[in-house]
């Protein structure tokens, strides 16, 4: 008989945090379920969605008999959402797969399923290549960046993050053809050059989970797969083959016309006038003069229309440029500094928008293409 005793809020924690890489619909049934491994009185829990695998580990007060087996997440998960914090008693008949959960006035049984087709993702193998970054550094970076990736079927290497990696930095890039993120930090490096792309769901996973954690998080990738160790959490997943663009061809570098504004003034203004821009094109205009932003919207087919004038700073040549405010209001939202700069060349290049005072030890940019106008 297998038995162990855990904490229920201890227990409903970690399977809070790994529940999210269980997809809804899975075409191998056991994915719908975690699978619990006892082992030399630790606990070790999985969910997985067949690409990408997350464990975790919890300590058990008391445990009898090493074992495996897989249970259905929905119904734990419900159970414990429900319970107070209170010790949990798990009995596991090993021959019939029936589980009793034993609390202190009450227990429910359920039916366990055979733990040996459980899906399990190959070890890494010696040739990986490993790099450590801080959790505070790696979070902002997901952050940052996870906002601009594509959602294209025809171009897949677009559709999650770019870890460009060298012996001074590592430089994460996101783009999907209309923005793109560049965040650099020099705090962490390797001691050769690699590269990998991380799809779009492990990182939301990632991003989740690292702002609960502290200390150092190990990255250790081959060509095509990826396994990161944060605190008690293991993620495994499979990596976007394929080659990144250049994603430094894209960037300009001669942008003389700089405006400097408050960003939270600015995103408030976007959200406001967007209201009345078209809605299939959330086209919002922005007009430069001397120390003026004018923003401005309309949509000719309900005859509605809105403009708002932004303080900045600004000593350039007058200007009209056109660009689409949700992505406007993601950029504006993903950078948390106070003042931001605009630079911008003519109506038909890139806007680079970047934090006005960037980090010590990181390099923040965003590029932004711009709409057509039709004055």
């Amino acid at each position: 008989m297998m038995k162990f005793i855990v904490s229920s809020a201890d227990l409903s924690g970690h399977l809070q945090a790994i529940s999210r890489v269980i997809n809804a619909k899975n075409t191998l049934p056991i994915l719908d379920s975690f699978l619990f491994e006892l082992r030399d009185g630790t606990l070790f829990i999985t969910g997985s969605d067949g690409e990408t695998t997350m464990t975790t580990q919890v300590e058990v007060a008391e445990s009898e008999k090493d074992g495996k087996l897989a249970i259905t997440a929905r119904t734990l998960l419900d159970a414990l959402r429900e319970g107070t914090d209170q010790p949990l008693t798990f009995e596991v008949n090993e021959e019939t797969l029936e589980v009793t959960v034993s609390y202190i006035n009450g227990h429910y049984s359920l039916m366990g399923q055979n733990a040996d087709v459980y899906p399990l993702p190959l070890a890494m193998g010696e040739n990986a290549t490993q790099v450590l970054i801080a959790a505070n550094v790696l979070q902002k970076a997901i952050s940052c960046t996870l906002f601009a990736t594509a959602d294209d079927e025809l171009r897949p290497v677009m559709n999650g993050i770019y870890f460009d990696i060298s012996e001074q930095d590592i430089t994460f890039v996101a783009s999907d053809g209309h923005k793109l993120v560049r965040f650099r930090t020099n705090v962490a490096h390797c001691d050769k050059q690699a590269a990998f792309i991380l799809p779009k769901k492990p990182a939301g996973l990632l991003k989740n989970l690292l702002v609960k954690e502290e200390g150092d998080v190990t990255v250790a990738f081959n060509d095509r797969n990826a396994m990161i160790t944060v605190g008690d959490y293991r993620l495994v997943c499979r990596l976007i083959e394929g080659k990144y663009p250049n994603y430094a061809s894209v960037i300009p570098h001669n942008n003389p016309f700089v405006l400097t504004l408050d960003r939270q003034s600015a995103l408030s203004a976007v959200r406001r006038v967007s209201i009345f821009s078209s809605q299939a094109s959330s086209l919002v205009k922005l007009s430069l003069s001397e120390n003026k932003l004018t923003l401005s919207a309309q949509d000719i087919d309900f005859s509605t229309s809105a403009q708002e004038v932004v303080s900045c700073q600004y000593s350039g040549a007058n200007m009209n440029i056109g660009f689409k405010a949700t992505f406007l209001l993601d950029i504006f939202s993903n950078i948390s500094s106070n003042e931001i700069t605009f630079a911008l060349a003519d109506p038909s290049r890139a806007g680079v928008i970047e934090p006005a005072e960037q980090e010590e030890g990181e390099s923040l940019l965003m590029l932004l293409m711009p709409m057509m106008l039709n004055d």
